[in-house]
């Protein structure tokens, strides 16, 4: 049976015992009043609150509260560490290095790098190659004596034993004269050790080495020139540019000043005019071939091997291996198979030495050929002060070294008069 009167709708509340609905704001302020009363009751029941935090969020609010304590222990550990992992990054960067110069070096003669060519009158190959990586393992000891000894890691170096002794005197005297710091003797005997010691000259004495020692203390002055192939080599390794020097040269200016490094060797010239020096077309005549009889050739005269600035690269190294492994196995002069490795070009079975070179201004850094032949009879020339003069063309050294020095340093205008233009 259907009930009557049914209504679908929401459920009306009522006022009192009659039938009259509740008006929508009343309705509000009843919800409103009934939260606040069990908003009352929770708030008396539950101090603490509904929600309390677990033994773990408690735990967790005082380790922060330590670990706050703790922070500055914290961040001076981590300074600490921070440094040691900049230590270690400089040396994989050392590593790198080395290993990318090893890489270098494997792949000579294998770079298949393109390049495009600039405009006309603007393309220039490399002129430098780039300085090896030092390598103080090679000779600690030294390496200390060159830091101190060295400016800019550069200085000049010259090898004598007892035989030249008053020569050597002269030449560091003239040496501290000029003003020059950066200088180094490297003594191939005990008298020349304590003889410099005593003259407070930087000297550096070589371990015991039997092959270079008897050579060292016996050999006249072209052995011991050859020697220097083979003891420079460790300065290279470190890293330092040498500008080698016989004893046989006063020193008038600092050579530093004048040199270009722009090369793997420059070297002074045994040339005497701008020709001999620097090269020039020669032509070779020969009358039976008619029509073809003149053959040019170029022409140059040789560096001289008792003054020469060396880069530490690697084809300076190769020259010095070049040199020292022939003078150990053939007779030959030093200054020779010097020129010879430095210029003679590859050809079917030889490799040339793929080294740069420069020829020093033969007027600043001037030989005893140009200065006895030439200059001392130019009375311009005259009044030019060299950097060094080289007393390579005669055999009277000590004389004419002293005679240089009266001349440029003290002013003694006849001083080089009475030398003929040769030996005698």
């Amino acid at each position: 049976m259907a009930l009557a009167g049914r209504r679908d709708g929401p459920l009306m509340l009522r006022s009192g015992g009659g039938g009259k609905p509740l008006s929508r704001g009343s309705r509000i302020a009843v919800a409103v009043a009934v939260g606040i009363g069990l908003g009352c009751i929770c708030a008396f029941l539950y101090p603490d609150g509904l929600f309390r935090p677990s033994a773990s969020a408690l735990q967790w609010s005082r380790n922060v509260d330590s670990t706050a304590c703790e922070s500055s222990g914290q961040v001076t550990n981590l300074k600490s560490q921070l440094a040691s992992l900049e230590r270690k990054n400089a040396e994989l960067r050392r590593q790198n290095d080395e290993l990318s110069m090893k890489l270098q070096l494997a792949g000579q003669g294998k770079d298949e790098t393109l390049y495009k060519a600039g405009p006309f009158g603007t393309v220039k190959a490399l002129r430098t190659n780039p300085t090896l990586i030092p390598d103080e393992s090679v000779n600690p000891r030294l390496a200390k004596i060159l830091e101190e000894v060295a400016v800019k890691k550069e200085l000049i170096v010259a090898l004598a034993n007892s035989n030249v002794r008053e020569m050597l005197e002269v030449w560091f005297t003239n040496i501290k004269r000029v003003g020059i710091p950066n200088f180094l003797v490297v003594a191939l005997d005990d008298n020349i050790e304590s003889f410099c010691k005593s003259k407070g000259v930087p000297v550096y004495r070589r371990d015991p080495d039997e092959g270079i020692d008897n050579i060292a203390k016996t050999g006249g002055n072209h052995a011991v020139s050859g020697l220097k192939f083979r003891v420079l080599r460790e300065f290279l390794q470190l890293g330092y540019s040498i500008l080698l020097s016989d004893i046989d040269i006063i020193f008038l200016r600092n050579p530093f000043d004048h040199l270009y490094r722009d090369s793997d060797v420059e070297s002074m010239s045994d040339g005497h005019n701008n020709m001999t020096a620097y090269g020039f077309n020669d032509v070779f005549d020969e009358p039976s071939m008619g029509w073809a009889r003149y053959a040019h050739t170029m022409r140059i005269w040789v560096y001289n091997s008792g003054f020469f600035y060396i880069r530490p690269t690697i084809p300076s190294i190769e020259l010095l291996d070049r040199v020292a492994y022939r003078l150990s196995h053939e007779k030959a002069w030093d200054q020779a198979v010097f020129n010879e490795e430095l210029f003679i070009p590859s050809r079917p079975g030889y490799e040339g030495l793929h080294a740069s070179r420069r020829t020093m201004d033969i007027y600043l850094f001037m030989n005893s050929k140009v200065l006895f032949k030439t200059v001392r009879k130019d009375a311009q020339l005259k009044k030019l002060k060299p950097v060094i003069v080289h007393l390579n063309y005669h055999p009277d050294k000590l004389d004419r070294m002293k005679a240089v020095v009266e001349f440029y340093v003290n002013g003694k205008q006849d001083a080089l008069q009475r030398f003929p233009d040769g030996s005698e």
